[in-house]
């Protein structure tokens, strides 16, 4: 006899490494407290349907809430031989209860309680990774509200190209994470869903009540059908996928801010606590956080894809294989959990230096639009003055001068209908507060913007 719970009909053990390779324990003891939580409401279903006694249920639900508190004091110790959270804790209960925790599972599967413990896992952790995203955004807000009128050079194809407001570029991370957030939350839709007393893959001939079992679990909806209530990982493939594109956009927000605090760019300093020296070079401050936070996109990438594989080919209803969806799934979680709680300090304590940011929208040809655009706004075509316009900075290439520096003779070498309110129109304070157009750069719009963003939180 093998002595498994599911050991009846095999006549021999599997040796202790194929054990260990099969097990899941050392990962899906995360899933403890919800595991309890579903058998405490299963338990109470089964005794409101009379498919228990009360004494039984009593007797059960008693057991789980010793365990509940052991395992909020850490103090369970889980089995490789029992491979799964399911099978440990249902050893741990009828060793405190005896053989009436066998009753417990009656009218369910490990296939469906594994997947209602997936449910409400990430039922909690998406909420909590909601509020991260908010205090996040709060921190790209407080900065932003700061930085409304400080000049920055605008980037296309990392070269100069206009100047903005600094918190108009903060802000378009503000919007990422608004859809990453809308994301997230439209997700809770689809993990809401109870598949407890599905069963294996067919239900249950016990006159069970799931819909009572879903409530008593603060689900508000319950899958439909039983094959797909187990073998949907939709739910964990949407949270990968949220994830990941989060971190895909937390990603661009450090490549900058490693950009930003370098040598050649000085735009911000980071917070000591946010960086880190190097073991030979004394001079160096490293924006290492920031790194960690690009690099760790990657694995969220990683664990999409895995469980997209792993999905792709395996028939209808559950499969040994499903057992990979949750060490990727915590992997993520831990990682986007991580980079939020980083981002938000290292947002909040970073120092903008405003004056290098002045220095450097004042030297440089990210103004020429506004000269295009003053001699299409005076009658030229618009692709007559991108030349006329174009011409007029090659020249001042040549001489080692800006457009700013050129006397207005030379500009009316350009063309004739530059006038002295030239100067006023290329003033890059000018150049932004011109941009009033909705979502514009433009002080006013930036304002509005902010005003827009404060009434989501």
């Amino acid at each position: 006899m093998s002595g498994k719970a599911w050991g009846g009909r095999f006549q021999k053990s599997a040796e202790a490494w194929v054990d260990e390779f099969g097990a899941s324990i050392g990962f899906d003891q995360q899933l403890v407290t919800e595991d309890i939580e579903g058998s405490i409401a299963h338990v109470t279903m089964l005794g409101e349907c009379g498919i228990l006694k009360a004494d039984e249920v009593e007797a059960i639900k008693g057991g789980l809430e010793q365990l509940k508190i052991k395992a909020d004091n850490n103090e369970l110790e889980f089995k490789v031989e029992n491979e799964d959270i399911h099978l440990n804790l249902e050893k741990m209960l009828t060793d405190l209860v005896g053989p009436v925790g066998g009753k417990l599972h009656t009218g369910r599967s490990r296939n469906d309680q594994v997947a209602t413990d997936m449910h409400l896992f990430l039922k909690k952790r998406v909420v909590e990774v909601i509020a991260l995203i908010e205090n996040l955004q709060d921190a790209i807000i407080a900065q932003a509200e700061d930085n409304v009128e400080t000049l920055a050079p605008g980037y296309t194809h990392l070269q100069r190209a206009q100047p903005i407001s600094f918190a108009h570029h903060l802000m378009t991370y503000f919007w990422m994470l608004e859809r990453d957030k809308q994301r997230f939350m439209e997700s809770l839709k689809r993990i809401d869903i109870s598949p407890l007393g599905a069963g294996a893959l067919a239900g249950t001939t016990f006159p069970i009540d799931r819909e009572l079992s879903a409530k008593l679990l603060g689900f508000s909806n319950v899958y439909q059908n039983s094959i797909d209530a187990v073998s949907d990982r939709d739910f964990i493939v949407e949270f990968l996928s949220n994830g990941s594109l989060m971190m895909a956009h937390l990603s661009r927000f450090a490549e900058e801010i490693i950009l930003w605090s370098t040598d050649e760019f000085k735009f911000i300093d980071l917070d000591d606590s946010f960086s880190t020296g190097s073991s030979i070079m004394p001079q160096k401050k490293n924006p290492d956080m920031a790194e960690l936070i690009r690099g760790k996109a990657g694995r969220t990438y990683g664990n999409l894809m895995g469980l997209l594989t792993v999905l792709k080919g395996i028939p209808l209803a559950y499969n040994k294989d499903m057992q990979e969806d949750k060490e990727g799934m915590f992997d993520t979680l831990h990682t986007i959990v991580g980079s939020l709680k980083i981002f938000e300090g290292m947002v909040r304590t970073m120092t903008v230096n405003k004056n290098v940011l002045h220095k450097a929208v004042h030297n440089d040809f990210s103004n020429a639009t506004e000269l295009a655009d003053y001699l299409a706004a005076k009658g030229m075509p618009f692709r007559e003055a991108h030349e006329v316009t174009g011409k007029l900075v090659f020249t001042c290439i040549k001489r080692g001068i800006y457009l700013l520096d050129l006397t207005l003779a030379d500009m009316q070498e350009g063309s004739a209908l530059i006038e002295a309110d030239v100067y006023d129109v290329l003033a890059p304070e000018a150049a932004v507060k011109r941009r009033h157009s909705l979502g514009g750069t433009g002080f006013d719009q930036v304002k509005i913007q902010l005003d827009k963003a404060k009434a989501l939180r």
